[in-house]
């Protein structure tokens, strides 16, 4: 089955969302229960030494986590994150940094879905996430 969601329907989505994005997060990559996101770092991104800050690889785990359970429902902007663990395994030094996010479990009421965080082309992850999506009831949707 394919994705419910398109590339270029999530990234309208995003830009029109946050107007402030400017283009610079965009999705690469929907598969059913997939989601890659692509981040283009700024300074507002990076911490001295050029290292993706904590907050910047949470925000990217996030992105892909909703766009990953977009894939299965198709896009409802009321499904929102009710847990997000992060582990920060290694520095994550770049300007591109890539998040790729895959649904772990998906119910009527929740989504659980692992995130990994890597600089774009890097072999090993800088971080890895579970993130946790309440998705509203069907008669709130309908």
């Amino acid at each position: 089955m394919a994705s419910k969601i398109g590339i270029e329907e999530s990234n309208r989505f995003i830009n029109e969302a946050f107007p402030g994005n400017q283009s610079r997060t965009q999705i690469t990559h929907l598969a059913e229960g997939e989601a890659t996101v692509r981040l283009v770092a700024d300074d507002t991104h990076l911490r001295p030494g050029n290292y993706i800050s904590g907050p910047t690889q949470m925000s990217l785990a996030d992105t892909a986590a909703y766009f990953a359970v977009m894939s299965l429902i198709g896009l409802e902007p009321m499904t929102v994150t009710s847990n997000l663990n992060i582990n920060f395994l290694r520095p994550c030094i770049g300007t591109v940094v890539v998040a790729h996010g895959e649904v772990m479990k998906i119910g009527a009421a929740l989504a659980v879905i692992e995130v990994d965080i890597r600089i774009e082309g890097a072999e090993k992850a800088s971080s890895h996430a579970i993130v946790t999506y309440a998705i509203p009831r069907k008669e709130a949707r309908a």
